[in-house]
């Protein structure tokens, strides 16, 4: 068995002979071998993958999780070092961009300055989006009853601007797409073959009137700095839009999810400007459709993990994403 390493030995890199055990059992990292007394014994192959494992782990992904992307067969070890690189340099850059903004405040308080809420969010809000948004090949996933609906209120369009594309989970296979996104994070992280990306913002689109059959936005209105600016820019270069947003409109809206209600009610208070769902849908023409938020949803929206609350202590998720009280699709403009 010279190929082989032992349990002990393994241990030695830093795991526990409990969690080895552990992860042979839920079939998690399984060892090839055996020893001749019958221990345990691990393989080259193994030890990469215990490897992934423990990275994972480290990064505070979820056991569930780790299974899923060290088990995906599209994704080899090279593809791993590199997610891993991308989500620990992420890590750091978020601390830096923290850092630098606690600075700036720092400072500007020593001066006697007072510094709005308003300044505070301006401070952390690009940066911290450029830097929170290299997780999101991990966090933010299609998930297929959204994407159906979505794709539904795309009817019979065969081209499709998709604004805010981020890396792309909802873009339909079947229509000619192009993309929009002005993080380079973002734009860096889209897979191979997927639709051409332009760098730019919602607010002013590089393109001409009535371009496309329809422009679309998911989940992307919230890190705009002018929704209705934008959603006009989108209803000027398509004949048709669609969005999905979140609702603030009805009473109580606050109320409705216990992470806002009870851990985070400063949510009210960032969204206190942002515009109404009646006034975007002004802005375009549009209609609502509710998107059910089921509790299994594979897409890491910020009210996703309703009924998997230990998710939210993850460092991992996407900590910017607003609340989506009662998500909806709109669809509006002409046919």
């Amino acid at each position: 068995m010279e190929d082989h390493w032992t349990v002990g030995r393994v241990a030695e890199a830093g795991v526990s002979v409990r969690t080895l055990h552990h992860y042979d059992e839920i079939g998690l990292v399984r060892p090839s071998a055996r020893t001749a007394a019958g221990y345990r014994a691990y393989a080259a192959c193994d030890v990469e993958r215990l490897r992934e494992v423990l990275a994972y782990r480290r990064l505070g992904f979820g056991l569930r999780e780790v299974a899923e992307l060290v088990g995906d067969p599209s994704t080899d070890a090279v593809a791993h070092l590199r997610r891993l690189r991308g989500l620990l340099l992420e890590r750091r850059d978020r601390a830096d961009a923290m850092v630098a903004a606690i600075e700036r405040e720092l400072e500007a308080r020593a001066k006697g300055l007072k510094v709005t809420p308003e300044e505070q969010l301006e401070m952390l809000g690009a940066r911290l989006y450029d830097a929170i948004g290299s997780a999101y090949t991990a966090t933010r996933r299609t998930e297929p009853r959204i994407a159906a609906q979505i794709w539904d209120a795309l009817g019979d369009a065969q081209t499709v601007l998709n604004v805010g594309a981020g890396t792309g989970s909802y873009e339909p296979a079947d229509r000619d797409v192009t993309a929009v996104e002005p993080s380079a994070v973002m734009r860096g992280q889209r897979p191979a073959g997927s639709a051409p990306c332009v760098a730019a913002a919602a607010e002013s689109l590089p393109f001409e009137d009535q371009s496309f059959d329809v422009a679309m936005a998911v989940s992307t209105v919230h890190h705009w700095g002018d929704p209705r600016a934008g959603l006009r820019e989108m209803r000027r270069v398509a004949r048709r839009v669609v969005v999905l947003t979140f609702d603030t409109d009805e009473p109580g809206w606050q109320d409705w999810f216990w992470l806002t209600r009870d851990y985070l009610p400063e949510s009210a208070a960032v969204l206190a400007e942002f515009p109404s769902l009646a006034g975007m849908a002004d802005a375009i023409g549009a209609r609502a459709e509710p998107v059910p938020i089921l509790w299994e949803c594979a897409d890491g929206l910020f009210e996703a993990y309703w009924r998997r609350p230990a998710a939210y202590l993850e460092d991992r998720l996407d900590s910017r994403a607003r609340p989506m009280s009662r998500a909806r699709v709109k669809v509006g403009g002409r046919q």
